[in-house]
């Protein structure tokens, strides 16, 4: 099996390492435009596997798509990153022609791939990866919500003082600071309601920390966070690639679903062998849904910049 991986940066390059290091596939493809980053990567990755003892052959390409061919997943981080003060919005103009180019070119090798789109603004990503591609919307799959639930899990850990491990925590809308939604009612402790150990300002400051998460990194380091996102990524592959049928939140084109149609925003989705396979209802309350529409106009309006580009 093959996997691809475009985007050599921080993010790319995580993602890749996390499915070299889980022997995901045979065959890993590392792409970038820029001359030689992809390849030395690769490199310095495969000089790691005597080290970890894993077996894929890990490989650096520049602009080469022909060496894609055949990719059963394929992960889209490309796009120029945010930087201190910037939103995932302003990326919009650069990010989106980037993405559609890429997918274009990756169909053309591997007309059969699942897509994994990390690339920000995300959901708007998601969408126009899935609307200038046409191919069937399980195949189109967006990153945000497994990272923002993630997040989520390790506020509420570092409050509780347990085992990211132990919790079970859901976000979902839109991926961004002020569209994401914490479902903190719904948020366990082993099968315990976590409301049932914080007090409601707690509760309040787990959900506003985890909604700016993304931002109060990209403060601290000066760019984008990488660790987690490219771990997130590499999730989504191990479920796709080993049909493990887990349940994460991502992007998907909705058709109804949580009262929405023709958006793709974070709902939770069983991810196995054809992408996503399932969308679940968590049967939102008034509160909720109220914010799920009002975030779900938030990414309406942002897609609607594709059509002025």
């Amino acid at each position: 099996m093959k996997i691809t991986v475009v985007g050599a940066g921080a993010v790319g390059a995580t993602c890749a390492d996390n499915i070299a290091r889980a022997s995901l596939c045979t065959d890993l493809v590392l792409l970038d435009i820029k001359e030689g980053l992809s390849e030395g990567k690769a490199q310095d990755m495969m000089q790691s596997a005597a080290l970890l003892g894993f077996e894929t052959r890990v490989t650096g390409s520049t602009k080469d798509y022909e060496k894609t061919a055949g990719s059963s997943v394929v992960v889209v981080t490309s796009g120029i990153p945010r930087k201190p003060g910037m939103t995932r919005e302003e990326l919009i103009g650069t990010n989106a022609g980037i993405v559609k180019d890429v997918v274009s070119n990756i169909l053309k090798h591997s007309p059969d791939a699942i897509f994994i789109i990390i690339s920000n603004p995300m959901d708007t990503m998601t969408y126009l990866a899935l609307t200038s591609s046409g191919i069937a919307k399980n195949r189109i799959i967006g990153m945000g919500g497994t990272l923002d639930s993630s997040r989520f899990r390790y506020q509420l850990s570092t409050h509780l003082q347990c085992s990211p491990a132990d919790l079970n925590a859901v976000v979902v809308g839109g991926h961004g600071d002020t569209t994401m939604i914490p479902l903190i009612r719904m948020a366990t402790w082993n099968s315990v309601p976590v409301t049932n150990f914080l007090s409601e300002e707690k509760q309040k400051q787990i959900v506003s920390d985890t909604m700016v998460g993304g931002a109060t990194l990209t403060k601290l380091i000066g760019t984008s966070a990488w660790y987690a996102p490219g771990a997130a990524g590499a999730a989504l592959v191990k479920s796709i690639v080993r049909d493990e049928k887990k349940l994460y939140t991502c992007s998907v084109m909705l058709d109804g679903e949580y009262g929405q149609k023709d958006i793709c925003i974070g709902v939770p989705v069983i991810i196995g062998k054809n992408g996503w396979e399932k969308i679940l209802d968590f049967n939102l309350n008034e509160e909720e849904k109220q914010s799920f529409e009002k975030s779900a106009a938030a990414v309406r309006a942002m897609n609607d910049v594709l059509k002025t580009l």
